[in-house]
């Protein structure tokens, strides 16, 4: 197995994570319907999934958040920490430089799920 087919994180309010997303992270919706919306991305399938739909899908429930850490490549850490902040978004950490080659940015999604917005930059020695 080497390829990930997508990522679904479950949220409480669909539509709050939906906003979430799609107007301060920048993702445009590509498929929608029954408390399953998947986003646009290039190289995976994003998706979110309503919590109180789980039953019917896994015969159950799953923990809660943060269970896990969602990243995303972008081209400028700065400036994208720049307008969550203006967008009210609380920043969890950085900017800042990580020694493996990125810089990030860390902050929350209306779940409590971690968000990180990585920038490729040269790897430190």
């Amino acid at each position: 197995m080497r390829r990930i087919d997508y990522v679904i994180t479950y949220v409480e309010s669909l539509s709050g994570s939906v906003e979430f997303y799609r107007d301060v992270i920048g993702l445009d919706v590509r498929v929608e319907g029954d408390g399953y919306v998947e986003f646009a991305v290039e190289n995976t399938k994003f998706s979110l999934f309503e919590r109180a739909k789980l039953p019917a899908l896994i015969g159950g429930t799953a923990g809660r958040a943060p269970t896990g850490e969602i990243a995303f490549v972008v081209d400028d850490v700065d400036a994208e920490a720049a307008r969550l902040r203006r967008a009210g978004v609380d920043i969890l950490t950085g900017p800042v430089d990580r020694p493996w080659g990125e810089r990030t940015l860390h902050f929350a999604d209306p779940d409590g799920n971690v968000v990180e917005f990585a920038q490729k930059i040269a790897r430190k020695r």
